[in-house]
């Protein structure tokens, strides 16, 4: 069982940054290919970032260029940094782990495990 605590989310400005973290329990987090995912009201969840195991990454077309995906092995984390942030960014933010796989991940229903998400608000 892999547990998933995210945190780093706030309210901010646009234009504004953020940088959001995953902790991820477990002694193979280095085999696990990681997702961020988020949802606003009344939306369905949508793909933002993925990492593979071998850190190659995967981004949404509206995030290109604003965030970055990357993790840190040795602290069993994952990172989102969010840059020139927008109100149409505004959303709860989850993250995803899927265990022993090399490619990024776009699909949720393809992971295992997921986080308790934490809220991103931007205000105009």
């Amino acid at each position: 069982q892999v547990q998933l605590v995210e945190s780093g989310g706030g309210l901010v400005q646009a234009g504004a940054s953020l940088r959001l973290s995953c902790a991820a329990s477990g002694r193979t987090f280095s085999s696990y290919a990681m997702g961020w995912f988020r949802q606003a009201p009344g939306k369905e969840r949508e793909f933002v970032a993925a990492i593979s195991m071998s850190s190659s990454t995967r981004y949404t077309d509206s995030v290109k260029g604003r965030f970055t995906i990357s993790r840190d092995n040795a602290k069993n984390t994952v990172f989102l940094l969010m840059n020139s942030l927008k109100p149409e960014d505004t959303a709860v933010y989850y993250c995803a782990a899927k265990p022993f796989r090399v490619v990024p991940i776009t699909i949720p229903d393809d992971y295992d495990y997921w986080g308790q998400g934490t809220q991103v608000t931007v205000s105009s």
